[in-house]
């Protein structure tokens, strides 16, 4: 039986040398930095980020059902990129930086920009505000300050709406979030009105059972709230009846136009006119006739007769 005789190899020679891990890079006011603490600094934040990714991920399954996209999107990116800055600041000592003179020398850089970009760091609030109160969401129909028309986006600086014309404008946070929001589909019903008018000479209880009557045909008139129609106020020349309707939201506007149409067209058939305003000017002419002169004996002068108007007054039909 042979006998292996392995040949005389040197290990240290093909094995890496362990002791560079802890050969010095740089030093700093701190620290003295190695190749082994850089790796650390790597693995470390590589570790974080894919550790914070799989809780984003997890909280954003499990949100899902409970909170709107609209919502839950910015709290996720915000609290993703938060977490991920803290946790940069605080390995930075593994690297030899002092994170104290970072936040110093990042404090008074912040300072500067605020006073240079006060605009800017005004519009970027209100953008936060806007997205954690959430006042309106992308698809709203909106009026902000006189701008109505659909919300297409909710940025960090500013919001976009499509009019109902069709332009595009880009409205500044800050100016979004400090003035009036007028939001259409805020609320899931919607009141109108409308103020009929009719002549005195006409029945005034046979034109509010009418204009029930029609309400009650129309599937998207509400029962709760129920509708009112009555009488409001006796005008100059009309009776003038009231009617109030609650509506779904997305139904609102063609109940609406439709219905007003059919009023007018029911209370016609039915011998129910809206009257044209009238006034009748009663006239009273006074004839003056005036002294002649004594210097001009032999001049007769015209006498001058003047309409007045005495008084107004308006009569119906």
């Amino acid at each position: 039986m042979g006998i292996l005789i392995l040949p005389d190899i040197n290990l240290p020679a093909i094995l890496p040398d362990l002791n560079l891990l802890d050969n010095v890079l740089y030093t700093t006011s701190k620290s003295q930095v190695t190749p082994g603490d850089l790796i650390k600094f790597v693995i470390v934040l590589t570790f974080s980020i894919i550790f914070l990714r799989v809780i984003i991920i997890y909280l954003r399954r499990t949100l899902k059902d409970h909170v709107s996209k609209d919502v839950g999107e910015p709290i996720l990116k915000l609290l993703y990129y938060g977490s991920l800055v803290v946790i940069f600041i605080s390995i930075l000592p593994l690297i030899g930086i002092d994170p104290s003179g970072l936040l110093l020398a990042g404090g008074v850089a912040g300072i500067v920009l605020g006073f240079a970009s006060q605009n800017i760091v005004g519009n970027l609030v209100s953008g936060c505000f806007l997205m954690f109160e959430r006042p309106i969401k992308i698809g709203d129909q909106v009026d902000v300050n006189g701008i109505a028309g659909y919300v297409t986006d909710i940025r960090i600086i500013s919001t976009l709406i499509r009019t109902y014309d069709g332009l595009l404008v880009r409205i500044p946070n800050q100016q979004v979030f400090t003035t009036n929001i007028t939001n259409i589909v805020g609320h899931p019903v919607r009141r109108f009105e409308y103020t009929i008018r009719i002549r005195y000479s006409d029945d005034a209880g046979a034109a509010i059972w009418l204009i029930k009557d029609l309400i009650d045909k129309e599937p998207f008139a509400l029962l709760s709230p129920s509708p009112s129609v009555f009488v409001n106020e006796l005008g100059d020349s009309s009776v003038n009846i009231v009617v109030r309707i609650w509506a779904p939201v997305s139904e609102w506007f063609g109940l609406k136009t439709r219905l007003l149409w059919n009023i007018k067209k029911t209370l016609e058939e039915n011998g129910i006119e809206i009257p044209y305003p009238q006034r009748v000017l009663h006239i009273k002419s006074e004839t003056e006739k005036k002294p002649q002169l004594a210097e001009e004996p032999n001049i007769n002068r015209l006498e001058a007769t003047e309409p007045v108007l005495n008084f107004e007054e308006r009569v119906l039909n």
